[in-house]
């Protein structure tokens, strides 16, 4: 009886996993559209955003414009990626979908290591050379990298830390798909050493085995977002 019911408990665990793991991803929508509104009078949080009633849906909700438009690259990594996701088109809520357009400096602009925690990424470039490339996650650590040219296409898959940056000589131009309405982004150098409040420098002088002034100076440098 006792085996039977660590068995029991054992499977419990494992379907409440299979269903949190299935909820971690966007949900289908059970409706032709739900585009997105705020609702600021209520406290309750869902998952997405609450949908604007059908019949006061109209084509705006499903429209965006100015991707056309480059963009100011002069910053310290000297990129700049414009989102065009749920907050930008409510329509895209529940449609599991979105979009940047990501512009970089000439030599070397860099859309810097990050991750998408809830989205694949497909990324084609429009103008300019990129070098790009994702690791894979440990024990192997292994990069994935590859020089992109006009029209050529790259995968990032999900969750793995990736990056681009221009190695040619004019601005270069690219556009991505995500397969979320709301992909997330974590910039790793922003995340570590750029956090609100920081993290404790023992830490981070142990994890990457620098001087402890290192890490301070590292620290006062992060903080500004390129998108």
């Amino acid at each position: 009886m006792k085996g039977q019911c660590s068995f029991l408990a054992v499977f419990a665990l494992l379907a409440l996993a299979s269903i949190l793991v299935t909820s971690a991803y966007d949900p289908s929508p059970l409706q032709d559209t739900c585009v997105a509104i705020n609702d600021p009078k209520t406290g309750i949080f869902v998952n997405g955003k609450f949908c604007k009633d059908p019949k006061f849906v109209t084509a705006d909700d499903f429209f965006y414009s100015g991707l056309n438009i480059p963009r100011d690259t002069s910053n310290p990594v000297g990129s700049v990626v414009t989102p065009v996701n749920v907050d930008q088109i409510p329509g895209l809520n529940t449609m599991g979908i979105s979009l940047v357009r990501i512009d970089y400096a000439p030599y070397g602009g860099l859309n810097a290591p990050h991750t998408h925690p809830r989205a694949t990424e497909i990324l084609v470039v429009l103008e300019g050379t990129l070098y790009v490339g994702f690791v894979t996650s440990n024990p192997d650590n292994r990069l994935v990298s590859k020089v992109l040219y006009p029209g050529d296409v790259f995968v990032f898959p999900i969750g793995l830390i990736h990056f681009q940056q221009n190695v040619g000589k004019t601005n270069a131009v690219a556009f991505a798909g995500l397969s979320s309405q709301n992909p997330g982004v974590i910039t790793i150098a922003n995340a570590v050493f750029g956090s609100n409040p920081p993290i404790n420098p023992d830490v981070l002088t142990r994890a990457f085995q620098l001087d402890n002034n290192v890490v301070k100076y590292l620290q006062s440098r992060f903080g500004w977002k390129n998108n």
